[in-house]
């Protein structure tokens, strides 16, 4: 047999091989990524973007090496008040890193609490500009920790995170619908909780954000009282406030102070609390036969006028256009 010859045999049968292994090879590296035990293909404008050097480096399968590197940019960019620059690369980050939580939760951050409270407080720029600058922080907040939702389902953290985003009381008003916020918030912590790993907080925070909603009381009192039978660690101030505002609510004939020394049991740690749930207007939650009882409660505890609740007005509501008048 020539050497020509041999040389075709072999060259077929590494084609054939080859053949057989492609879709094997391609097989296991689909299983592999769905496992989350190999990364993606680096795209193109991810490459661009991060550069040659660090190019190279992500290609070589460091790609969590150099998103540390980025963080640390990031980080400079914060110091120096970028946000712009702060965002880029957090979006490059995630492109690197998508299954890492921290790169998430930090990249959300910075947009809708720092870069937000730097609006929210730098004098240097107009008034109008100053609010929508604000407003859009926020907006690109949540949607940085919905974008790491979904490349993170079973994340209950990321839910968690939005959920606090949207009912936050600093927050929330960049949004035009409150209802549609806090429906959204419950829902995120739903999702939360449904991971089963999610800390106990989160079915509590659920049921917060669910009573704010306007038209969703009877499901949130039947929350309530699920987990006011579930556990004395549900026994919170605001959940027994909230149980006893929705059974008024659902009872408008309700004695409210009677139901209020029982969940409290004396008569001035009732009051206490009423009166201050009744300050806490920013926060939107509902109040139904709270006044009532206050004003019952102040008669039993002889609490003379200028000591009552009512002594002061409660403070407004959070107005973004009043906290971006001109100075």
């Amino acid at each position: 047999m020539g050497i020509r010859r041999k040389s075709c045999i072999l060259v077929v049968a590494l084609l054939a091989f080859g053949a057989v292994r492609l879709p094997f090879e391609a097989g296991l590296s689909k299983d592999l990524r769905a496992a989350n035990l190999f990364p993606d293909r680096l795209e193109i404008g991810t490459r661009e973007r991060i550069g040659q050097t660090s190019s190279a480096v992500a290609l070589g399968g460091l790609r969590t090496l150099v998103a540390t590197f980025l963080n640390l940019r990031a980080f400079t960019f914060f110091t120096e008040k970028k946000w712009a620059d702060v965002a880029k690369t957090f979006g490059l980050i995630v492109d690197l890193a998508p299954r890492t939580r921290y790169y998430w939760e930090t990249g959300s951050w910075h947009q809708a609490y720092n870069a937000a409270s730097y609006y929210l407080n730098d004098s240097e720029l107009p008034p109008l500009r100053r609010k929508e600058a604000w407003r859009s922080s926020i907006h690109a907040g949540r949607s940085f920790l919905e974008r790491g939702i979904r490349n993170r389902p079973d994340d209950w953290s990321l839910y968690a995170n939005l959920g606090f985003l949207l009912s936050d009381s600093n927050k929330f008003p960049a949004f035009r619908d409150a209802d549609e916020t806090f429906a959204a918030a419950a829902e995120a912590y739903r999702k939360s909780a449904e991971t089963g790993k999610a800390l106990g907080y989160v079915r509590r925070a659920h049921f917060y954000a669910l009573a704010r909603v306007t038209g969703r009381e009877a499901e949130a009192l039947a929350l309530a009282r699920s987990l006011y039978a579930q556990s004395e660690r549900n026994h919170t101030p605001t959940l027994r406030v909230l149980l006893l505002v929705l059974e008024a609510w659902e009872n408008p004939e309700m004695d409210t102070a009677a139901r209020a020394i029982e969940l409290f049991e004396t008569p001035e740690k009732a009051h206490e609390t009423l009166a201050g749930h009744w300050m806490r207007t920013r926060e939107r939650f509902p109040v139904y036969g709270v006044a009532k009882a206050i004003e019952a409660l102040e008669r039993q505890l002889k609490i003379p006028a200028d000591k009552s609740a009512f002594s002061q007005p409660p403070p407004p509501m959070m107005d973004p256009d009043d906290m971006f008048r001109p100075r």
